[in-house]
């Protein structure tokens, strides 16, 4: 009996000791950054450095391109920014023939999130979140922009709806006063998992005692992006039908981001679903096709492909997939890509159930055309995430 119990001591004082290190590896230091105003204060104003502290906000999904720019847009306001990131690692999002998203060391995490606390949680684990992610600590806001990267049943429902549960109730036990979530505009027509799986997180935001501000973003940029270098190598422009099936008014990560970092200030954005879109009017397939052959000085080429297509596809990896459970997951990104070619990224007008260019907000100042030029350019592209189409 004494050897177990000393047994036991061992294990649990090794597993102790396993956890600092992890928690010493992770909560790496912030690099040095200027000492910036709360918002909404004079830099000239001699309270704004003594008086009050600077808002604390948590961002989560900070890795991706949305996350860096929201990090960068909460810096430039003079934010006091902590990340969570996944314990082990973050991805840089850099394809290597094998991974997309391969790991950092330590070094190159810093450099990737400079000016934020960086620490390693599992978002998926409500007690590692509590622990080695909020430690009790005050944060006046948490800004979200943590999605799927699939879109599959397993990692929507894991992320768009678990981890954001475990965050809910994470930051209702700290005290945190603002939820400001990054979601998307095709859920108001739910056909998908991950779009069930982020409204019904939306709905329980919605429902708690906690400010909210839910933003429904249009198409980005880099979803739009994909067929700029094989046009650029003599290509045809890929599209379905006949390229005005669909249309959206795309928006670009630094003009979102601002918009997702005002919402902390805007009261008009306060307790508020806010689907939003770029600026000018909508675009179509076509017409991005059109435009970048314009910009590269050639006569437009299309080879358009039928949705048909799509439905067999679909209709093949869903009978694989009562067999096999990776086809299942392959016939779900297949009806990802089919619901992308057939429905357009505005807001839908329940009456009508027609998609309403004029009743979807604009912001920002960047255009898709003004972004197919740099890219036409030279300029590098941004990496597209798992489920791109093209």
């Amino acid at each position: 009996m004494q050897q177990a119990v000393a047994r036991a001591t061992r294990r649990a004082s090794a597993t102790r000791r396993a956890r600092v290190m992890r928690r010493r590896s992770c909560n790496l230091p912030a690099e040095t950054a200027t000492v910036r105003p709360m918002p909404g204060t004079s830099s000239n104003s001699p309270s704004s450095k003594d008086s009050a502290p600077r808002q604390r906000v948590l961002l989560l999904g900070a890795t991706g391109t949305i996350g860096r720019a929201t990090l960068a847009a909460l810096l430039r306001r003079g934010y006091d920014v902590v990340c969570f990131v996944r314990d082990g690692g973050v991805r840089a999002g850099v394809r290597d023939g094998k991974d997309t998203g391969a790991r950092l060391a330590a070094k190159s995490r810093i450099q990737l999130l400079a000016g934020a606390d960086v620490r390693c949680c599992d978002v998926l684990d409500p007690r590692s979140l509590a622990t080695e992610g909020f430690r009790g600590e005050r944060f006046d806001a948490l800004v979200s922009c943590m999605a799927s990267r699939t879109g599959a049943p397993a990692d929507a429902w894991a992320v768009d709806y678990r981890a954001h549960v475990n965050l809910l109730e994470a930051a209702q036990a700290v005290g945190v006063a603002h939820f400001v979530l990054l979601s998307a505009i095709c859920v108001q027509r739910p056909l998908l998992a991950f779009q069930q799986a982020k409204l019904a997180f939306e709905k329980l935001l919605i429902e708690s005692a906690m400010r909210y501000s839910i933003v429904r973003p249009t198409a980005f940029f880099k979803s739009l992006c994909g067929q700029v270098e094989r046009v650029k190598k003599g290509s045809a422009f890929l599209m379905f039908g006949n390229g005005e099936l669909t249309a959206c008014k795309p928006i670009s990560d630094r003009d979102l981001a601002e918009f997702l970092v005002a919402c902390l200030v805007e009261e008009n954005r306060w307790n508020r679903v806010l689907p939003i879109g770029g600026p000018g009017a909508p675009v179509t397939p076509l017409q991005q096709g059109e435009h970048l052959f314009a910009l590269l000085g050639r006569a437009p080429r299309f080879r358009r492909i039928p949705v048909a297509l799509l439905d067999v596809i679909i209709r093949v990896l869903s009978a694989l997939g009562r067999v096999v459970p990776a086809a299942a997951d392959k016939a779900e990104l297949a009806r990802i890509g089919r619901y992308y070619a057939t429905e357009s990224m505005l807001v839908l007008n329940p009456e009508t159930g027609r998609y309403d260019a004029a009743a979807t907000p604009s912001t920002g100042t960047e255009t898709l055309f003004d972004f197919y030029g740099g890219l036409v350019n030279g300029e590098a592209a941004p990496e597209r995430g798992d489920h791109a189409v093209f």
